[in-house]
């Protein structure tokens, strides 16, 4: 009798064990456990091409179809021309949906949202060590161009204006680019199809026209309801919750990072558009855990927006932003 109730546990044991096996293996696998994480893996990947430093020029061109053209004199350590081979390293922000996966912005340094014809961050390195991001020679971009309006020329850098550090716990915004050879912030036409310029400097570059510019403006505020985590930084270096607004049938995405007390964050001061409709949604990655909420919104006067975040799934989060591309 004890063999038989024994080997009748056992075998319910095995059971079970068989039954939630299978369960572990039909449930969803995040790919990424935090916001960095779902940066690094979702958002536009670095494109590592290498060229011949001694045999300037020479042009890059990337998947998206950005190109780079690197003019002799152009790379240069410490005021030294490079010689041998270098490590051309890139990324392509070219859609709505690669501006929130890459955990960056169309923020002017005004705080005022810009419109965004697409923008890439170009490093070049000898040896692991970057060239001076500075250039005496400048480089010659171009753009794939999908309106036929102007557009203008941006340097990515922290609200403070100074250089972009992650490490630094930095915030994402556009400013007017440094002159290099008297080459510095101005509009461009597209002509066959790319918006080509000059720009004096390595590290982000951007095309972008304000939104809405002559809209009054105000202050937009939004209360973050079950928010789970610290506000993320500039590529999510740090901090796990993004708040954006993307406004409808524009390429803005505005992100919204400036805290206003608890669970609170806040435009930059009488920048937001009166009026515009669009899209406000806040997304948080944390401990393997995703939230996400949205709201539709017409921007008024002193606005606040109340999100609720919702706990969802990677795919679900990864499926909002896509949608944005067509919003």
């Amino acid at each position: 009798m004890k063999t038989l109730n024994l080997s009748t546990l056992a075998i319910a044991a095995i059971l079970l064990f068989t039954i939630a096996c299978k369960k572990d293996r039909n449930a969803p696998v995040n790919s990424a456990n935090n916001a960095q994480e779902f940066v690094q893996t979702f958002g536009p990947q670095k494109q590592s091409i290498q060229i011949n430093a001694s045999s300037l020029p020479q042009t890059v061109t990337l998947k998206g179809g950005s190109k780079i053209t690197f003019p002799a004199g152009s790379l240069k350590i410490g005021g030294v021309a490079v010689t041998g081979n270098v490590t051309v390293e890139a990324l392509e922000v070219l859609k709505r949906s690669d501006v929130l996966f890459s955990g960056t912005n169309t923020n002017h340094i005004s705080g005022a949202p810009l419109a965004s014809d697409g923008f890439i961050f170009v490093d070049v390195k000898a040896n692991g060590v970057s060239v001076d991001r500075s250039l005496t020679v400048p480089i010659q971009v171009a753009i794939p161009a999908k309106r036929a309006g102007v557009t203008q020329l941006w340097e990515g850098v922290n609200p403070q204006g100074a250089a972009l550090n992650e490490a630094n716990n930095n915030q994402m915004a556009w400013a007017a680019p440094r002159a290099a050879n008297g080459v510095g912030g101005k509009e461009v036409l597209p002509e066959a199809g790319f918006y080509s310029f000059s720009f004096g400097t390595t590290g982000w570059i951007n095309c972008d026209v304000f939104y809405s510019y002559t809209n009054p403006k105000t202050t937009l505020t939004v209360s973050l309801v079950n928010n789970p985590g610290a506000l993320a930084s500039f590529r999510a270096f740090n901090g796990e919750t993004f708040v954006f607004f993307c406004a409808k049938g524009s390429n803005v995405a505005a992100q919204i990072y400036t805290p206003n007390g608890t669970n609170s964050v806040k435009s930059y001061d009488n920048m937001m558009p009166i009026g515009v409709e669009g899209k406000m949604l806040s997304f948080s990655i944390k401990d393997g855990k995703y939230y996400y909420a949205e709201s539709e919104i017409t921007i008024t006067a002193n606005m606040n927006v109340t999100l609720t975040l919702a706990e969802t799934t990677e795919a679900q989060v990864q499926t909002a932003i896509t949608a944005l591309n067509t919003y």
